[in-house]
């Protein structure tokens, strides 16, 4: 009964602007004769004129109904409705002036159609103009809006203050606009207007006895969004954010705020990906993915499931990390799938059974053991699973003769000083050695820290301060690169469907971030102001700023602006062999000198070390 009693009224009310604009024809019509006789009618005009402007009216009511204005809803003073009233308008001008034209009435001038036309659209333009500024006078007074500072007056910005003007449950009220563009410093958007850019930010508040700062600016720069962050918090406010373009393809409402989070301060923006070379890689392939339950496992499984794999695989020795990607994925959890594959990559055995079943075209390696104090403790375990591992999964991969494989790698793989660079350097050496003796293609991808994946120092920091703190960093001055784990995912694909045979493609990661700096935002966005940030020194293994390339490595360019490309010496694949028959002895050791040897296949044993690897990591 609500819908129509709704539609009922709307019906009313296009027909009632419909009338209005009828009487709008008639009084142009007239204006337009009494003032062509100098504010007089001669005999018989007045009668000709109503019944010309009543044609025009019924002929703007026709065709209005048909193709312009009254035929759907509009917003009052809109763009479409402006468009729509201004073409059927002028239709109408145009046929009431080929009915003057044949008519030829002696006394009305054959020009009144077009003066006519002009001066009712021009009343039509000027009624709504003044209903829709009403309109938002009274919005303005809105109860229970909080008073919004707008940063941005470009399309965001105006799509923000017209929404919140016009919808009668928006959460905020456009007070006053801010933007940096000296183009836009005098900009009015429905009344609201740009007062200054972001120096003015307090000034501005305090004006406008504002309580909220909204960032409409999708674009932002990570510095920038910090820096506004800061000034917000000084100047009371709190800080809200306008969706972009691709959270609102994720079902995200186009008027719905969101808070203010570390992606928008770190300043990662939406990765532009090739998607006709990424879908010509996977559409209709059968693809499987190690270590499928991690947090870069799991993320690379949902985006290729939007590729339409033939058949997508999701292998894990997590059962239970199985059953939540699963769940994400399908909508359940059952894990009576045959894709659904339960395996250790340090059973050659067993992978090699799961693997010759499923017989992928395309193997995405993540699985990995990532943490590197643990790993320091325990480098057999990270010799076992990273680098035995791994060439158990390329072995097997090679046997049933895969068309490409990925092998995800980490920054720590470039100039190494860690267990876990050693590790994943040697991973890259044997991709690399794969390359050299297989057919098909194999690739290694490095980038480094993921924001929000298990284990990192988000999630830490995070926990630390819902504790009360303190927040643990190990040096003021340690830096780190970032991405996001969707972004890092996109950006893998886009890697392994165009590197070449052989290559270590490393992803563009921006500029790196103070660790400190990301701690201290965490705790600025939970809103608490008691919790300290201690610092605890390096880790054993650990550097004060990690490198996404080696000092002797020769970056070159890819067809995407935001991957590089590297080459790194292949690493006999006996010599692993060797040591892993050898019960004993210092696996850190041997995966150091091996992960820093040469630039031909290193003797194991007695590896060439190059100049920059030469002394043990400090």
């Amino acid at each position: 009964m609500l819908d129509v009693a709704v539609a009922r009224r709307q019906r009313a009310v296009r027909a009632g602007w419909a009338a209005v604009d009828s009487v709008c024809w008639i009084v142009a019509m007239l204006s337009t004769v009494w003032l062509r006789y100098d504010f007089d009618f001669p005999p018989g005009a007045w009668t000709l004129t109503i019944v010309f402007g009543l044609v025009a009216a019924v002929l703007q009511v026709v065709i209005g109904g048909l193709l312009g204005p009254y035929r759907t809803g509009h917003d009052r003073g809109s763009y479409e409705e402006t468009w729509d009233l201004a073409r059927t308008t002028l239709l109408v001008t145009a046929l009431t002036f080929v009915v003057g034209t044949l008519w030829r009435p002696p006394t009305l001038p054959r020009s009144a159609a077009v003066t006519g036309g002009a001066l009712a659209l021009l009343v039509m333009f000027a009624l709504r103009l003044m209903v829709r500024s009403t309109s938002t006078r009274a919005a303005r007074g809105r109860p229970g809006a909080e008073r919004a500072i707008v940063f941005g007056a470009g399309r965001g910005g105006r799509r923000l203050v017209r929404s919140a003007l016009r919808e009668d449950d928006s959460p905020v009220m456009p007070v006053a606009l801010l933007d940096d563009d000296p183009a836009k410093a005098r900009l009015s958007i429905d009344g609201v207007r740009v007062r200054g850019g972001r120096a003015d930010l307090a000034r501005v508040a305090a004006q406008t006895d504002a309580t909220v700062l909204v960032l409409a600016a999708p674009s932002l720069e990570g510095g920038l969004a910090r820096e506004l962050s800061g000034a917000a918090s000084q100047a009371g406010l709190s800080v809200k954010v306008l969706p972009s373009m691709a959270e609102m393809m994720d079902d995200t409402p186009a008027d719905a705020l969101r808070d203010l989070d570390l992606a928008d301060l770190l300043g990662r923006h939406p990765v532009h990906l090739d998607t006709e070379v990424i879908s010509r890689n996977l559409a209709g392939k059968r693809v499987l993915v190690t270590g499928a339950g991690g947090s870069i496992g799991s993320e690379l499984c949902r985006q290729i499931a939007r590729f339409s794999p033939g058949v997508l695989y999701l292998l894990d020795r997590d059962e239970s990390a199985l059953h939540a990607t699963q769940l994400s994925l399908d909508g359940d959890g059952l894990l009576d799938r045959d894709s659904i594959l339960l395996a250790d990559i340090r059973d050659l055995d067993a992978l090699r059974a799961t693997m010759t079943l499923a017989r992928p075209d395309v193997v995405f390696h993540a699985a990995a053991l990532k943490h590197l104090p643990l790993l320091e403790r325990f480098p057999e375990e990270a010799w076992k699973t990273n680098v035995v591992g791994t060439l158990n999964v390329l072995q097997v991969a090679a046997e049933i003769g895969v068309d490409t494989f990925v092998n995800v790698s980490t920054d720590k793989a470039a100039d190494p000083t860690s267990t876990l660079g050693y590790s994943k350097r040697l991973t890259e050496r044997l991709t690399a050695e794969f390359a050299c003796r297989h057919p098909g293609r194999f690739v290694s991808v490095r980038f480094g820290n993921v924001l929000g994946s298990r284990g990192s120092v988000v999630p830490a920091f995070t926990a630390q301060i819902e504790r009360g703190g303190p927040v643990t960093v190990t040096h003021p001055d340690v830096t780190r690169y970032f991405m996001l784990i969707p972004e890092a995912c996109q950006l893998v694909l886009q890697a392994g469907a165009m590197g070449a045979d052989g290559d270590v493609l490393v992803l563009d990661m921006g500029e790196p971030v103070r660790i400190a700096e990301v701690a201290s935002t965490l705790i600025q966005l939970s809103g608490r102001k008691d919790v300290e940030i201690v610092y605890t020194g390096l880790r054993p293994g650990e550097k004060l700023d990690e490198d996404l390339f080696s000092d002797a490595e020769e970056r070159r360019p890819t067809a995407h602006e935001l991957v590089r490309r590297v080459t790194v010496p292949p690493l006999a694949v006996g010599e692993v062999v060797t040591r892993a028959f050898v019960s004993g002895g210092d696996a850190r050791e041997w995966m150091r000198r091996a992960a820093c040897a040469g630039r031909g296949d290193p003797g194991v044993r007695e590896p060439a070390p190059t100049a920059d690897c030469t002394e043990e990591p400090r």
